[in-house]
């Protein structure tokens, strides 16, 4: 298991849109992906669970990867919770 703590940068926080893409990515690896934020924990790999996280711009958000494929994930994913999105 990794563990990794990034900072999010988009100024609207992560809505429905980021969700889906970041929901999309995680969905390509094999590896249980758990995002953890504001004291709660979601499934990295469905957008109902990500959206309960409410995360805010400056929201500290961790993720845990575990199986096959791990640190390919962190990269992929921690991408995307850094990008701005429109």
């Amino acid at each position: 298991m990794i563990t990794k703590s990034y900072t999010i940068l988009n100024p609207t926080g992560l809505h429905v849109r980021p969700i889906k893409t970041i929901v999309q990515a995680a969905s390509e690896f094999p590896c249980k992906i758990t995002v953890l934020s504001n004291g709660k924990k979601a499934n990295g790999k469905s957008s109902l669970s990500m959206l309960t996280l409410g995360i805010k711009m400056n929201d500290e958000v961790t993720l845990e990867i575990d199986g096959e494929r791990e640190e390919e994930a962190m990269q992929a994913i921690g991408a995307l919770l850094v990008q701005i999105y429109e």
